[in-house]
């Protein structure tokens, strides 16, 4: 269960506003979304396919080698 410790003096627009951020965060708020309908077979799959994409482009952002950039020799602009 996801919760949040209210800080003394917060406002209680802040505290809501720390309490969404966390609950996207964990992919709560996603699921509730995905279960106040029915969801297709088409759309389940289209779901699946952008989520893997993400977790795809993630996987290569944090792969890729470092020796790329190193290599490129900086331009001067004398």
């Amino acid at each position: 269960m996801t919760e949040i410790q209210i800080r003394k003096g917060e406002p209680v627009d802040r505290a809501l506003k720390r309490l969404k951020t966390r609950l996207e965060m964990d992919g709560i708020l996603e699921e509730v979304r995905r279960l106040r309908a029915h969801e297709t077979p088409k759309e389940r799959t289209k779901r699946k396919a952008r989520a893997a994409a993400k977790r795809g482009k993630i996987r290569y952002r944090f792969t890729l080698p470092k020796t790329a950039a190193a290599t490129e020799a900086p331009v001067s602009a004398a």
